[in-house]
């Protein structure tokens, strides 16, 4: 039906939130052209811009604008026959392409009386449930198997971004609605430490699936490269006699110096997580993990059968997770255990070590959410993990000591609020 049937003044287009039940300039938020909460409508017309051009021209596909390669994400491209008179492509990733085509709900969704129930009967995708949100982010910010949603490493090489999401994180960076107690009563609260996990526990699932299609888990004669730690493999490289490896031990991969890694930024997280939430599962998913990387270096069948396991595991535990209580204290030890003795000496890559990151970002955030925390408090904790973030900032200068350093500062600090 396209953002216009969405944009009355009396709907979600007014230019101020005034509205009584829902802020009503929800579409100017959308649109904001400073802040990431207008991402998503720019992404049509990055496509147009000179990276998107040279990226479509490396890979041969005509422009970009028109490329299925590229429509997938960076628009809501619905067939010809199911677009409305107010649909437009240049509208990028408009409000049907993560609430559902409007046209059974529309009527419903702005009708006196009308519930949100009664929407998600008629085709409204219920993005208050975390794991059916978090599976219809993933399908742009790691890939789907729809045509159109994977960014292979021929496309990275062309020179698309590398892919990074943390569920949390980038939703509060998007949200266009207030949590008030109007959206408490017809949604309930947000837990943000459960949508952390549940993400964390849907990002692996999303991969080993994809990891396991053939249409999408090898490039040739190579497995497609996309799933693997990036710099694991793109590090600087010396050919000098007083050259000094730059790869480091990791105890969660027992696999060969030189074995290109499966990206477990996911798995690094949902082992933090496991201890402290669902810990009779925590055994269990360190052992497939690490099941999982060994049998990497044996075939394709064995990391297959291997990934299977860890994929039943990781939605055992986002099960878990959806019905676990994550309070201050559970959120605390979260934090502990992510700059823990345990994981730490995962931090060896980029990818982990930016989760990391994150996480500790999205908890501290979570517990002034939930009121477990003063704003002042975190506020005055914030130059500590920018500091972290600082560590992380350049993957090319990336240093596994200095990050362990600056996150465990930021975590000491945390621990004062204890």
């Amino acid at each position: 039906m396209g953002v216009a049937s969405c944009g009355g003044t009396t709907c979600h287009g007014r230019q101020e939130a005034d509205g009584k039940v829902v802020r009503q300039d929800e579409i100017l938020r959308w649109q904001e052209p400073s802040s990431p909460t207008g991402a998503h409508s720019r992404a049509y017309a990055v496509l147009s811009e000179p990276r998107g051009r040279e990226i479509a021209a490396r890979l041969g596909i005509g422009p970009a604008t028109s490329a299925g390669e590229c429509l997938g994400c960076h628009a809501d491209a619905p067939p010809v026959g199911k677009r409305g008179a107010q649909f437009r492509m240049s509208d990028g990733v408009g409000c049907e392409a993560c609430h559902g085509g409007a046209s059974e709900w529309l009527a419903s969704h702005r009708a006196v009386g009308g519930t949100h129930a009664a929407n998600v009967a008629r085709g409204m995708v219920p993005l208050d449930r975390t794991q059916v949100k978090a599976a219809v982010c993933l399908d742009c910010h790691f890939g789907s198997a729809d045509g159109g949603q994977f960014v292979t490493h021929r496309i990275m090489a062309a020179g698309h971004p590398r892919i990074s999401f943390e569920l949390d994180l980038f939703s509060t960076l998007q949200q266009h609605h207030n949590e008030d107690a109007d959206y408490a009563a017809r949604k309930g609260r947000t837990n943000n430490v459960r949508v952390w996990a549940v993400g964390q526990a849907m990002a692996l699932d999303r991969a080993l699936s994809l990891y396991a299609n053939p249409t999408y888990g090898t490039e040739g004669a190579f497995p497609e490269f996309y799933f693997y730690d990036c710099h694991s493999c793109h590090r600087r490289i010396e050919d000098t006699d007083n050259f000094k490896p730059t790869a480091q031990a990791n105890p969660g991969r027992p696999i060969a110096p030189g074995t290109p890694p499966f990206n477990d930024e996911n798995m690094i997280m949902l082992s933090a997580a496991a201890r402290v939430a669902a810990p009779v599962l925590a055994a269990r998913f360190d052992a497939d993990s690490k099941a999982f990387h060994r049998a990497n270096t044996e075939s394709r069948a064995a990391a297959l059968a291997a990934g299977s396991r860890l994929r039943s595991t990781a939605q055992a535990l986002a099960a878990a997770f959806g019905s676990a209580s994550f309070d201050r204290a559970k959120t605390m030890a979260i934090i502990e255990t992510i700059s823990g003795e345990a994981i730490t000496p995962r931090f060896t890559d980029y990818t982990g070590s930016t989760q990391s990151v994150m996480a500790v970002d999205t908890l501290l955030n979570a517990m002034v959410n939930a009121g477990q925390v003063p704003p002042g408090s975190a506020q005055a904790i914030r130059g500590d993990i920018n500091r972290a973030y600082a560590a992380v900032k350049d993957p090319n200068d990336y240093r596994p000591l200095d990050f362990r350093r600056a996150l465990g500062s930021a975590v000491r600090t945390i621990r004062t609020l204890r």
